[in-house]
C-alpha cells in the first residue's frame, strides 16, 4: 500500500513516540500520536468540550494484513507483461488474504481489557476487519489520551471529533483509524426539516457537480456543429466508437448516483427522440442500495442534472442493448456515501452493523419519519465490470488513514476485475467548489496552494479529466481537441496523500524532467513537487457544451462528470469484445495504458491548461500531463490491443 507523504495540508500523521506521564490504567508501551489535525475545516467552528457522559460509538479500524502488498498484486494481475495478466481473483479469496491477522485482534482486544473496557462491550465486525465499542466520552478520552469537543457547521450541523488521539506504540501497529476522532466531512444534507446530515450530493452545500451555460436553443444539431454542441454522434466520431455489443447479458456497466441526486425517466425519452433513438422505450436497471430511489421530492438542474448526463450518455454510447445499472445511494433524509457504496459491493468492507462512521456515513434503519427502515446493504450488490462516479471529494476534506483505508478497497476492486473510474473535478489545481489550501492547512477561495481531489488520487483507480472541441474544428480533424477550459478546467496536478504507483514511474519522470522543473520553480512551494507523489488525471475525455434534457428543455452542460461516463461507456464496449472472445473483463486498466504496449492508443492533447489558486496552472503539453494525463481514448486501437492479450 501506498504511504501518505509528509505534506502542508492539515492532515499529518506523525511517528514520533510521545510518552505520556501520569495517565491512568496499564501502559504497555509508551502512546504515540496516531492521528492529528491542525485544523478545521472551513465553515466548522469550536463549540465546546463535549460531555463526558456522552457516549461515543468507537470504531477501530483493524490493520489488514497483506495490505502493504496490495499494489504488488494488482500489478500482477493488471500488467500486460505479467505472466498472470487478467487471472483475477476470487471474492473470498480477496477477502481472506486482507482479512485482519489474529495477532492484530488479540492485540486491540488486550489493550481494550487492559483498560477496563468489559469482554461484553468488545464486538468484532463479522469481516474481522473493525471492532465495536459503545463508550462514554470519558472513556474513550481516557482511552486514546484526547479531548472530545462538539463542533458546529453554519448549516447548524453539531459534530463531535477531537484535534489528536493517541494510542499505544504496540497497539498503533495494528490499527488503521479510529472512528469518531479527528474526521470531518464538508458535505451536508437534509435531515429532519431544520436539521441537516453530512452527505455526499446536496446542491448548495458542498455537492459540485457539472455547470450549465443555459438553455440550447435548438435539438437540430448536426455533425459539423460538434465544436458548438456535443451529441452523443460525435463522441463516437471523435474516439471511433462505431461498435453494435453482442456479450449484453455477461457484460456489465453501472453509474453510481447519491440521493437526492435523481435520474429522471421522461428526461431520457427527451433526449432519446432527439438524440438517440436506441433509448426509445428504455430505462436503466435501478439497483436500490439503501433506500435509494428516484426522488421527485427536490428538482430541477441542481437535482437532476448530474443523474441525467451521466445516464443520458452513458447508456447512449452503449447503444442501448447493453443495460446499464443505476446504483442510487441513500433514501431522501440520510442520503450515503462512498463508503455506504463500497458497503454494498463488498462485504468484507461493512463494518460491525453497516456503515463506517455515523458522522460521515449514513446509518440504517433511519429511524426518520419517510426513512429507509431495512437494513443497511452489506455485500448485497454484485458490482458491474465498470463503475463510473461523477462526485469526489477533496484530499484535504479527509484524514490520509482514512483516505488510504478507501483507496485499499478499490485497489480489492480491481484484484476482482472490476474498472472504476472518478471524474477529477472541474477547477484546474483548485478543489471541489473552487477552494485552495492555505499554509495552516485550511481551505478558501483565497488559499494559494494547489488543492488535489480524491479519489482521482487513489492510484487505484483511473481518473478521467475533460477536454473540449477547439473553436471552429471539426470532427474529422487530426487534433480536433484541447484541455477544456470553456466554463470549467479539468482539474489535475499531484496528491499530497499518495505515493507514486510504479506503472505511472516512467510517465511522470519524463514530464518532471521538463515541464516539471519549471514549473517547481515558477510555483515554488505551491504543489507537491517532488516527483515522489500520485498524479493525475490518467486519461481524458470531452466535457464542454453536452445537450442534455433537464425538466424537459435542453441545456448545455460541462463537467469532467461528464467525460466519466464516456470513458465508463468506451470501456464497457472493451469488454463487450473481450467477453466475444471468451476473454475476461480488463479490470483495472492503468498498468496497461501506461504501458509501452498502449503507446498511441490515446490521442495526446498538447493545448490548454487548468488554472486555479492565483495561477495559470499546468499546461497540457506533449506525452502525459497533469491537466489531460494520457490523452482521449481511441476505441479501435484499444479494443485491438485488449484483445491482443490474455
Amino acid at each position: 500500500m501506498c504511504s501518505p507523504l509528509v505534506s502542508f495540508v492539515s492532515f499529518a500523521f506523525f511517528s514520533l513516540s510521545l510518552v505520556l506521564v501520569g495517565s491512568a490504567g496499564p501502559t504497555i508501551s509508551p502512546y504515540v500520536v496516531h492521528e492529528k489535525r491542525t485544523a478545521i475545516p472551513p465553515d466548522w467552528s469550536f463549540v465546546r468540550r463535549h460531555h463526558a457522559s456522552s457516549t461515543l460509538p468507537l470504531r477501530f479500524a483493524l490493520k489488514q494484513r497483506n495490505i502493504e502488498q496490495i499494489g504488488d498484486f494488482l500489478l500482477d494481475v493488471s500488467h500486460p507483461d505479467s505472466p498472470n495478466y487478467g487471472n483475477h481473483w476470487s471474492p473470498s479469496d480477496t477477502a481472506y488474504k486482507f482479512s485482519p491477522s489474529s495477532d492484530t485482534i488479540d492485540t486491540v482486544r488486550e489493550w481494550l481489557l487492559s483498560m477496563g473496557i468489559g469482554p461484553h462491550r468488545i464486538q468484532l465486525g463479522p469481516s474481522r476487519g473493525w471492532i465495536k465499542v459503545d463508550a462514554s466520552v470519558e472513556e474513550a478520552e481516557h482511552l486514546m489520551h484526547t479531548e472530545y469537543n462538539l463542533y458546529k457547521h453554519v448549516s447548524g450541523t453539531e459534530h463531535v471529533a477531537c484535534e489528536a488521539y493517541y494510542l499505544p506504540e504496540h497497539v498503533s501497529h495494528h490499527v488503521d483509524f479510529v472512528l469518531p476522532s479527528v474526521h470531518f466531512d464538508a458535505r451536508i444534507g437534509r435531515r429532519d426539516g431544520n436539521k441537516s446530515r453530512i452527505k455526499v450530493g446536496q446542491p448548495g452545500s458542498g455537492f459540485d457537480g457539472p455547470k450549465t451555460s443555459g438553455s440550447l436553443q435548438t435539438n437540430d444539431i448536426q455533425l459539423d456543429q460538434c465544436d458548438t454542441v456535443i451529441i452523443p454522434q460525435c463522441l463516437r466520431a471523435l474516439y471511433g466508437l462505431y461498435y453494435d455489443p453482442v456479450a449484453t447479458e455477461e457484460n456489465s456497466y453501472g453509474i453510481a448516483e447519491y440521493t437526492p441526486q435523481s435520474f429522471v425517466q421522461s428526461d431520457l425519452q427527451m433526449f432519446a427522440r432527439n438524440f438517440s433513438t436506441d433509448l426509445i422505450g428504455k430505462t436503466p436497471m435501478l439497483v436500490s442500495i439503501d433506500g435509494g430511489y428516484y426522488q421527485t421530492q427536490y428538482t430541477g438542474f441542481n437535482y437532476s442534472g448530474e443523474p441525467n448526463l451521466d445516464l443520458q450518455y452513458g447508456m447512449s454510447l452503449v447503444t442501448g442493448k447493453q443495460a446499464v445499472s443505476l446504483y442510487q445511494v441513500g433514501d431522501i433524509i440520510e442520503g450515503g456515501s462512498f463508503d455506504n457504496f463500497l458497503d454494498a459491493i463488498d462485504g468484507s468492507y461493512c463494518t460491525f452493523e453497516g456503515g463506517d462512521d455515523p458522522s460521515i456515513d449514513a446509518s440504517y434503519p433511519d429511524p426518520a419519519a419517510g426513512g429507509y427502515k431495512g437494513n443497511e446493504a452489506c455485500g448485497t450488490v454484485k458490482p458491474a465490470n465498470v463503475i463510473s462516479t461523477s462526485y469526489g471529494y477533496n484530499e484535504a476534506d479527509l484524514t490520509p488513514f482514512y483516505a488510504a483505508r478507501q483507496c485499499a478497497e478499490y485497489a480489492k476492486l480491481g484484484l476482482l476485475g472490476i474498472t472504476v473510474l472518478y471524474c477529477t473535478g472541474d477547477n484546474g489545481v483548485a478543489g471541489f467548489l473552487g477552494v485552495c489550501l492555505n499554509p495552516n492547512g485550511t481551505q478558501s477561495v483565497s488559499g494559494t496552494l494547489f488543492n488535489p481531489t480524491f479519489p482521482a488520487t487513489c492510484p487505484y483507480i483511473t481518473s478521467v479529466g475533460a477536454t473540449m472541441m477547439k473553436p471552429n474544428a471539426s470532427v474529422d480533424d487530426p487534433q480536433p481537441e484541447q484541455a477544456c477550459e470553456e466554463v470549467i478546467y479539468s482539474s489535475g496536478g499531484f496528491s499530497n496523500y499518495f505515493a507514486i504507483p510504479d506503472y505511472q514511474v516512467d510517465a511522470i519522470s519524463g514530464w518532471m524532467d521538463k515541464a516539471g522543473k519549471e514549473y517547481a520553480v515558477e510555483y515554488a512551494g505551491l504543489w507537491n513537487s517532488t516527483g515522489r507523489s500520485r498524479a493525475f488525471p490518467d486519461i481524458s475525455a470531452n466535457g464542454a457544451n453536452y445537450a442534455i434534457a433537464v425538466d424537459g428543455e435542453f441545456l448545455l452542460v460541462y463537467g469532467t462528470s461528464a467525460s466519466t461516463p464516456v470513458v465508463g461507456a468506451i470501456l464497457t464496449m472493451v469488454n463487450d469484445a473481450r467477453l466475444v472472445h471468451g476473454k475476461k473483463p480488463i479490470g483495472f486498466i492503468n498498468p496497461a495504458i501506461y504501458s509501452s504496449m498502449f503507446t498511441g492508443a490515446f490521442k495526446d492533447i498538447t493545448e490548454g491548461n487548468n488554472p486555479g489558486c492565483g495561477t495559470s496552472g499546468f499546461n497540457a503539453t506533449e506525452g502525459w500531463d497533469p491537466v489531460t494525463g494520457l490523452g482521449t481514448p481511441q476505441f479501435p486501437l484499444l479494443s485491438a490491443l485488449w484483445l491482443a492479450l490474455p
